[in-house]
């Protein structure tokens, strides 16, 4: 992966940029599409499994979703061991535990095994996402940041690229074997997340200090850099707060909780479009009398996710030249409201496949931009504790998008009306991206700031 140069920048600034660009971005996106695929392969498991061990839309819906309830209750706790023992030591941890939960889907047998093993994985797989956007936060300077999310968070379309056909080809491949599809494909595609967590182990450097495979004069350069820009944040700008201040501060503050509210809303699309597509595609054969296959739908399953991968590294990118993040992350958002609402209404079957190809482009642009405007105002633990919280508060959506969209299809027949109210709430968070309050000078800053005795 090539970084684009940014204006007025110095030869070593571009030499420890892209030697630390190259280091670790690539095996922080081979880490995320694992993850990935590990998560949402529900969405083609379902295809069989539902009717297999007698699971209901109502079901599937509570049980894709409850995933990120476990990841909810302890995101922040894990967000706050990681800062403690460091992203080497605790990523790796999380991998390996998901990736042992994910393969015991495989032998799942009834809809209560399936509800619980949804949980386990949401709890086990707790802190890495925002456990990484951290990580990034302590190697990339902030004009970087935009783009080097972006780049992380390529794992997900590469993941529904790759991990949709893999997932139904494994399906195919274990029934023509005598086997469960399904259950063979949960097994088979856990077992790179127990092996990639041990060399997380052994390759992540989790300090620019420790990072020996750079020059001295690079690793002097980043962690200078790197300081002077902690030293500037509202947050101790006259203050030296308490790792106990900034934890308590991050909860409490009225900033973080709006970013989370609005993260609530954009990712209410994506988590509606992993785990409903296969179905919605599936669905077709009953309302449109279209009959889609199994590889067929795997297919177009990742053309929207293909799509999105070029407009979120080209709109993080423009992000990041313009220096400018709500417009850009509240426009994408609003836009993919919009399109998916529009194709709804439609109601033509190719339509509704463009509408998702922009639901995806819109959303995935959005989040990536989003998540550079933490990072510019949280530091040390308060920016694991800020970040944790604002992932675990938005990805409820994760929990109450599914449940509704499958209890809205069980009730009406349709998946219009669950999308309806997705395209809602991914709408309602791009406003209110663009309607937050854009002042540098951060709530945590200054209300720590009486209780450190300084002045901000």
């Amino acid at each position: 992966m090539t970084t684009t140069p940014l204006p007025d920048v110095s030869d070593i600034e571009q030499q420890t940029i892209k030697r630390v660009t190259r280091r670790m971005i690539p095996f922080l996106v081979l880490l995320f599409v694992v993850a990935f695929l590990d998560r949402n392969n529900v969405g083609f498991a379902a295809l069989r499994m539902n009717e297999d061990i007698g699971i209901s839309q109502t079901i599937y819906g509570l049980g894709a979703g409850i995933f990120f309830l476990g990841y909810f209750m302890f995101e922040v706790p894990s967000n706050i061991l990681l800062h403690r023992y460091g992203a080497r030591v605790w990523i790796a941890r999380i991998m390996v535990t998901w990736g042992i939960i994910a393969g015991a889907m495989g032998f799942l047998q009834t809809p209560i095994h399936f509800i619980s093993l949804r949980v386990l994985l949401g709890i086990a797989e707790a802190g890495f996402f925002p456990g990484v956007i951290y990580l990034l936060s302590l190697w990339f300077p902030s004009r970087y940041r935009a783009r080097m999310i972006a780049s992380f968070y390529l794992g997900v379309p590469i993941a529904q690229i790759i991990g949709a056909p893999l997932s139904v080809g494994l399906m195919e491949m274990g029934d023509a074997w005598g086997f469960v599809g399904w259950r063979l494909m949960y097994i088979v595609e856990a077992v790179p997340a127990v092996i990639l967590g041990v060399v997380c182990y052994f390759y992540l450097t989790d300090h620019p200090a420790d990072a020996h495979w750079l020059t001295d004069k690079q690793r002097t350069w980043l962690i200078n850099t790197l300081a002077q820009e902690e030293r500037n944040k509202p947050l101790l700008v006259g203050v030296q707060p308490t790792k106990g201040q900034m934890i308590r501060k991050a909860l409490c503050n009225r900033q973080v909780w709006l970013l989370a509210l609005v993260y609530f809303g954009i990712t209410s699309g994506s988590n509606a479009m992993n785990f409903f597509m296969p179905t919605v595609l599936a669905s077709f054969r009953g309302t449109f009398g279209l009959e889609i296959g199994l590889m067929q739908n795997g297919l177009i399953t990742a053309i929207p996710y293909a799509v999105a991968a070029v407009a979120m590294i080209w709109w993080s990118r423009r992000s990041d030249r313009l220096q400018e993040r709500h417009w850009h992350a509240g426009g994408a958002a609003m836009l993919a409201a919009v399109s998916i609402a529009v194709a709804l209404w439609l109601n033509q079957p190719w339509i509704i496949v463009i509408g998702f190809i922009l639901l995806a482009m819109g959303v995935y642009s959005a989040i990536n931009v989003f998540w550079a405007v933490p990072g510019q105002v949280l530091t040390g633990v308060g920016a694991a504790v800020g970040i944790g919280l604002i992932n675990s508060i938005g990805n409820l959506s994760g929990f109450i998008g599914p449940y509704l969209t499958g209890y809205l299809f069980t009730v009406t027949g349709s998946y219009t009306p669950g999308f309806l109210v997705i395209a809602a709430l991914v709408g309602l968070g791009g406003l209110g991206m663009v309607l937050m309050p854009r002042n540098k000078e951060s709530q945590i800053g200054a209300a720590l700031a009486p209780a450190a005795g300084g002045k901000a």
